[in-house]
Formats: structure tokens, C-alpha cells, sequence
């Protein structure tokens, strides 16, 4: 009896145990099963919400239209203009070959984009839309509206382009836009760079001042099945236009000197010489910026790279020159700096002898002071001069006005070219031996250098600055942001300096000197100014470059400031191959100085002279793009 009821008491509580067991178990899962419920429901509410939300909720970017460029008085120079576009939504497709049939016919679509669309439709999800064509002429965008029964999923609507009014005269100033690539999604990753329609600055100012001019994007917000069918439009996201950037330029100015340079391959920049605002930065031949907008096609590439004026380069800012005679009114004030008198006399036999070679000057002048040297262009005053007191004290007043001087300017790139000194050929020997073959500075090159030839190499910007400087005596630094009043601090340099080498430069215009034809008409202005005439290579004889094919002539440049007894504006003119600046460079200057001070005078001049052009810049610029049309149109039948 004992034994059975031990058996029965003792199966009891192992029976107990193992209710325990299990029901704890029971208990334990019971509770991290709504552990883990409550921290789903409570703690990750939101997430999931967000997760459900974005399945249910597609935001389709609306992109924000880019902010304007305008000048000095709020004249606009780049803007936007309502356009027409014509879009896919690959969910409400219904016959794809029929409708991109349809649309290859009514567009002219080439075979091209019909490869792109379908790609892009592919990869599309649901109801993210497709470009088909942007910019269309109305003519196919009204031939596409009254077909829209016909296909479902085409959706034509309005649209904004970048459109730059004056076109080729501020190409290399302002730049263009385009489609960003593949490379500036994967740097910014951010969709609205892959938004149909949208595009970002690729040169110029659109470049470096993206982030101001983009804005910030919109959204149409759609609800959408699970399979992505359209339910219903929800409440916009309004977009925010990108900031109006303001700048120093004059667009009239600007304008009229692009026009002025005409088939000219050169730069005309010219500064507000008391506050160092960029009144013009004209570089031609350009490019038209609205081309490149809407996407320029290979020929007219080819033709653009392959033009030997260099119509991508901006000549202002990347292209380098030997300044020739122009730095001579610099020469002259580190002359005076070293002691040299402005009175004291040197003659001129023709020439300048340096042992056993005789450095050639461009006349026999006689007996010349320093004015009369800058005013006749006297190569043999500033080779006795410089030889004199050497050229590391004038490269040091170069450096001083400006040359050389890389520039605070939101722009792509600067070349800032050379300066050269005994400390700069030393470095560069050491660097390159065969760039230098003589490691010392030697006499010879001093008076090269005096000259504005030999290692002397500069930009158009800079030598406008020289000449700004020069004109007010103030150490301005040139700006192309906004407009400024307040004149720029003292350079030091004393006025009686300032007043003989302004004297010299007055004397080249107004008196006797190698710009005499190109003194100004405007009663009560007198220009002063320096002409340069630079050797593209070494030419032995008499012609000097003044003959033979293009490329080999000698460039033409002119600085310049006015008025002479208040200067207000300095700046340069470079004229590729212009053989000489009294014969190319000065008169540009001249036709661009009067127009800021009488400009009915200054378009007569120039309308004259464009009918003798065949044609305004815009004109000729339309009639070049029809024949690259042509030429286009001409290769794709010869291929086909």
C-alpha cells in the first residue's frame, strides 16, 4: 500500500513539473509574441507607417525652374521660356508599338531615341514619367495633342527652357545647360538630376553657380494600387525657384562688343577702373549657348573643334599672349620707381646693341623722354632702360598692376601665364632643362621681356586690370558679382608717376602717337591708350609677321582708359593675327568707349559696318546653324 501510494504521489509531482515546465514555456513565448506585437505597433509605428505610406504614395519630382542671370541694371541675360515637351507614362500604355509609331512620325524622332524610349520605359517604374522630345516646335506638339485618343499614356504639357537672348555674345561668359551625366548622378546622388526635363550648368557661370540658380524641387504626389494603377492625384508639393543672380556686366555693352568684334577671333574686356566691376568680358568667335542647351549634334561639334579660331576657348580668361608694347606704361612707372627721369633723353638710332647683336626697334625716333618713348612706341628707350635697372624691379611692378595675378572670379578656370624673373628661370631650369637652356636670367632677356616678348606671356583680363590700375591708381580687383560703389584702396604708387606714363598714353590717341586714327568723336572725351603688336613665332626680315597665311601673323592689342582727366572705364582689346594694335585692336576700343558715353553715334558705326558683314551676329549665327543643319541632314542620308 505505501509503495503504491508513494508511486501515485510521486507521479503527481512530476506531472506538476511538467505542467510548469510547459506552461512557463507557454508563458515565455506568450510574452515575446506580444513583446515583439507591442514593439511593432508602438516603437516601429512610424517606420512601417513611412513603409506603407511609400508603397501606397509615389511623388513624382516636379523640377524647380532655374533662377535668371541678369546684368548691372537688372536686364535679363539668361531666362527661362515656356516650351513644349511630350512625356510617356509607361502604366497607361495600352499599344506601345502603335502609340511610339505614332509619335516617331509626328515628332521626326530618330532611330536613336526611339532606342532610348524603350529602354527607359523598361526601367521605368509604373507611373514615372518617360521624355520623349523636349522643345518641341508647336506645330508637332499640336499634332500630337489631337491624336491623344489614340494613344493613351502620351502626356504633352508645357515646360521650361534655358534661352539666352543674345546668344553667341555671352556664350563663353555665361555658358549653357544640359542633361546631367552619368558621372554627376553617381557624385550627387540625387534623383532629380535623372528627372525628365531637368538640367544643370555644364560652363560657365551656370557652372559655378549651380547651387544658387538650381532651386529646390516640387512634387505631384499619386496614389497608386499595388500593382502601380493610378488611383487618384493627391496635393502638390509646389516647387521654389532658384535665386535671380545679378551681375556686374553691362548686357548693352557686352552686346555691342561681341557685335563689334565680328569675324575677329579675340577678347574685348573693359572695368570699371574705380571699383574693378567687369563691364564686358567678350570673347569671339562663340558659341551659341542655346544650341548647346538643346543638345548640340555632331557635326556642328566637329565643326566648332575643329575651327582653328577656337570658338570654345574664352579668350579672356584661357587664352595667352605676349603683351608686346602694351606693358610699356607699366615699364615706365617701375622705371621711375628705380629713379629713372621721366625727362631724361635717350636716343634712338634704330635700334639698341648688346655686344655683338643690335635688338631692332620699330623707327629711328631720334631723341626721346619717357612720354615721347610710350607715345612713338620707342622699343629702344625701354631696351636702355630696362638693361639699366634690370628686370627684377620691373616684374615686380607687373606683379603690382595685376599681370600674372590669378583672380577671385566664380569662374571654370583662369590661365594666369608668366611673369618671368631671374628667380623664375632658375626654378623652371631646375624643373625642365630642356624648357630653358640657360639657367641664368642674361641682358637678352631683359630686353625681351622690356618689350613685352620672350617669357612673357598674359591673359586680356589681366592687362585690363593693368590698365584700370594704371587709370585710377587704385588697387582694384576685378568682379563679375553684383554692382559695387565703393572705390577700391590706393595702389601707393605717387601721383606724379601715375601722371607721366597717363601723360605718354594720352599723347598715343590725342597727339602724334601709333593710335592716332582711332581718337574718339565724343566732344569733351579723350581715350589714352597703348598699342602692342605681338610675334606669334621668330620671323627673320622685314615682314615681321605683317603677311602670309593667318596663323602666323602677328597678334594686335590695345589698352585703354577714359576719360583722360576722370577715368571711369580701362580695358583691353586682343586681336588674334590682327597684324598690329593700331590696325585691329584700337579702333574696336574705340567704337566700344563711345558707345558707353554717346551710344546712337556708336550703333550707327556698327550697323554700317555689319551690312558690310552680311548680317548682325545673331543673323549670321542662324544662318551658320542652317547649314550645319543641312550638313547634318546631307550625312544622314549618305549613311542611311
Amino acid at each position: 500500500m505505501k509503495a503504491s501510494r508513494y508511486t501515485a504521489a510521486h507521479q503527481s509531482i512530476t506531472f506538476s513539473r511538467r505542467m510548469m515546465l510547459v506552461g512557463g514555456a507557454q508563458a515565455a513565448l506568450g510574452g515575446a509574441l506580444i513583446a515583439r506585437l507591442g514593439y511593432l505597433s508602438i516603437a516601429q509605428n512610424e517606420h512601417y507607417q513611412l513603409l506603407s505610406e511609400s508603397n501606397r504614395v509615389q511623388l513624382i519630382i516636379v523640377p524647380p525652374r532655374r533662377g535668371w542671370i541678369v546684368d548691372r541694371a537688372g536686364k535679363p541675360i539668361a531666362i527661362n521660356r515656356s516650351d513644349f515637351r511630350v512625356d510617356i507614362i509607361p502604366e497607361q500604355l495600352e499599344r506601345p508599338t502603335d502609340t511610339l509609331r505614332t509619335l516617331t512620325q509626328s515628332l521626326k524622332l530618330g532611330p536613336d531615341d526611339v532606342d532610348r524610349i524603350i529602354k527607359e520605359i523598361k526601367a521605368s517604374r509604373g507611373y514615372q514619367p518617360v521624355q520623349v522630345a523636349e522643345n518641341v516646335p508647336y506645330e508637332q506638339y499640336a499634332a500630337v495633342t489631337v491624336r491623344l485618343p489614340e494613344m493613351p499614356g502620351v502626356q504633352p504639357m508645357r515646360g521650361f527652357s534655358r534661352f539666352y537672348p543674345t546668344g553667341p555674345a555671352v556664350g563663353h561668359l555665361i555658358g549653357y545647360v544640359g542633361a546631367a551625366s552619368a558621372k554627376e548622378y553617381e557624385e550627387e546622388k540625387n534623383p532629380l538630376l535623372v528627372t525628365p526635363g531637368f538640367k544643370i550648368g555644364k560652363e560657365g557661370l551656370e557652372k559655378t553657380l549651380e547651387k544658387n540658380l538650381r532651386g529646390q524641387p516640387g512634387g505631384q504626389r499619386v496614389e497608386l494600387t499595388a500593382r502601380g494603377k493610378l488611383v487618384r492625384e493627391l496635393e502638390p508639393k509646389p516647387d521654389r525657384s532658384g535665386q535671380t543672380i545679378q551681375l556686374s556686366i553691362d548686357a548693352g555693352l557686352q552686346d555691342f562688343a561681341a557685335r563689334r568684334l565680328g569675324e575677329e577671333s579675340g577678347a574685348c574686356t573693359i572695368l570699371d577702373c574705380q571699383t574693378g566691376d567687369i563691364l564686358c568680358m567678350a570673347s569671339m568667335p562663340a558659341y551659341d549657348p542655346n544650341s548647346f542647351s538643346d543638345g548640340i549634334g555632331r557635326t556642328e561639334w566637329s565643326m566648332l573643334s575643329q575651327d582653328e579660331r577656337r570658338p570654345l576657348v574664352n579668350k579672356t580668361l584661357n587664352a595667352l599672349y605676349p603683351p608686346g608694347s602694351t606693358i610699356k606704361p607699366m615699364n615706365s612707372l617701375a622705371l621711375q620707381a628705380a629713379g629713372v627721369d621721366p625727362d631724361e633723353t635717350i636716343f634712338c638710332p634704330g635700334g639698341y646693341r648688346l655686344g655683338n647683336r643690335f635688338f631692332r626697334c620699330l623707327g629711328r625716333h631720334g631723341t626721346v623722354n619717357m612720354r615721347r618713348a610710350i607715345a612713338k612706341s620707342c622699343n629702344t628707350y625701354f631696351y636702355a632702360m630696362g638693361h639699366r635697372v634690370g628686370y627684377d624691379r620691373i616684374a615686380e611692378m607687373a606683379r603690382r598692376t595685376g599681370l600674372g595675378q590669378k583672380f577671385d572670379l566664380p569662374v571654370v578656370s583662369q590661365s594666369y601665364g608668366t611673369v618671368p624673373d631671374s628667380a623664375w628661370k632658375a626654378r623652371k631650369y631646375k624643373e625642365n632643362r630642356r624648357v630653358v637652356e640657360r639657367p641664368d636670367w642674361t641682358a637678352s632677356d631683359t630686353l625681351n621681356a622690356s618689350i613685352g616678348q620672350g617669357f612673357l606671356i598674359l591673359n586680356p583680363l589681366q592687362l585690363a586690370v593693368m590698365a584700370a590700375r594704371i587709370a585710377s591708381g587704385r588697387n582694384v580687383q576685378p568682379n563679375l558679382l553684383g554692382v559695387h560703389k565703393q572705390p577700391a584702396p590706393l595702389l601707393g604708387i605717387p601721383q606724379e608717376h601715375l601722371d607721366a606714363t597717363r601723360g605718354g598714353m594720352w599723347e598715343v590717341v590725342n597727339g602724334d602717337g601709333t593710335a592716332g586714327a582711332s581718337r574718339l568723336q565724343v566732344p569733351g572725351i579723350e581715350m589714352c591708350g597703348k598699342t602692342g603688336t605681338a610675334q606669334v613665332r621668330k620671323i627673320v626680315g622685314s615682314q615681321r609677321g605683317q603677311s602670309g597665311d593667318w596663323k602666323y601673323r602677328d597678334h594686335g592689342l590695345f589698352v585703354f582708359f577714359a576719360p583722360y582727366d576722370n577715368p571711369r572705364y580701362a580695358g583691353s582689346v586682343v586681336i588674334e593675327h590682327g597684324l598690329g594694335g593700331a590696325r585691329a585692336a584700337a579702333p574696336v576700343a574705340k567704337d566700344v568707349l563711345t558707345f558707353l558715353f554717346d551710344q546712337e553715334r556708336a550703333m550707327a558705326s556698327l550697323t554700317a559696318l555689319e551690312q558690310q558683314w552680311g548680317g548682325t551676329l545673331l543673323e549670321r549665327t542662324a544662318r551658320r546653324q542652317s547649314q550645319v543643319e543641312e550638313i547634318s541632314k546631307a550625312n544622314l542620308r549618305r549613311s542611311a
